[in-house]
């Protein structure tokens, strides 16, 4: 598979708090990804 995206060691902080750490994934072509869970 060639990625045409690729996240590695992805890192979101909010108000300082860190609510995603150390996300890593890629995507290939003709592939849907998506990322769930409470907001």
């Amino acid at each position: 598979m060639n990625p045409v995206v690729e996240v590695s060691g992805l890192r979101k902080l909010y108000g300082g708090r860190a609510v995603v750490d150390g996300v890593s994934f890629s995507v290939g072509e003709g592939e849907i990804f998506g990322i769930l869970g409470p907001n």
